[in-house]
């Protein structure tokens, strides 16, 4: 599901979720993880963005990651709930995957086998310290933005749309590398 793909089923929470691995297996990876989300319960993969190859952020010595967003269709209600469930079900798929997370805060935003986000969960805002929605660097990140209105250009997020939110960060792209 390296392109953009539709399926039918428009029923449920619409969900966006990040995904991102700079190993040196990062397409499996993606892959995998692809795999493990489409096999949650309620879960059904709408759409996926082309896969990017992005610049780190926060801590630049590591190798570039690969990023691509999902689209989802969720069974059940919109609430916070359901996103924290989601949430802990990402998290178990991380560590199934391999993620192992560093404590050491300098490393926050290292290097990672897998790395998996939900950015947008229907229309919830959330302060949650599990689960804060819209994610809390969304708006800040091109290697989100751009995969997001590869699947949907006239997303709003926060009241604003996502092309409007990346004119406001420096960044640019060449073919499927995105610098910022």
């Amino acid at each position: 599901m390296n392109d953009t793909t539709q399926a039918k089923d428009t029923n449920g929470i619409r969900v966006f979720v990040g995904l991102g691995s700079n190993s040196t297996d990062a397409c499996l990876m993606l892959e995998r993880a692809r795999e493990g989300l489409a096999d949650l319960p309620g879960v059904l993969i709408r759409a996926a963005s082309p896969i990017y190859v992005t610049e780190p952020q926060g801590y630049a010595d590591q190798p570039w990651f690969h990023n691509q967003v999902l689209e989802l269709n969720l069974a059940g209600e919109e609430s916070i709930e359901n996103a924290k469930s989601l949430m802990a079900a990402m998290l178990n798929l991380e560590a199934a995957l391999g993620r192992v997370r560093s404590p050491d805060p300098a490393l926050r935003f290292g290097p990672r086998k897998i790395d998996l986000d939900i950015l947008l969960f229907g229309k919830i805002a959330s302060n949650d310290p599990f689960c804060t929605l819209p994610h809390p660097r969304l708006i800040l990140r091109a290697f989100w933005l751009v995969p997001l209105r590869d699947l949907d250009p006239d997303l709003e997020i926060l009241g604003e749309n996502v092309q409007t939110l990346l004119g406001r960060l420096d960044w640019h792209a060449e073919s499927n590398k995105i610098y910022q």
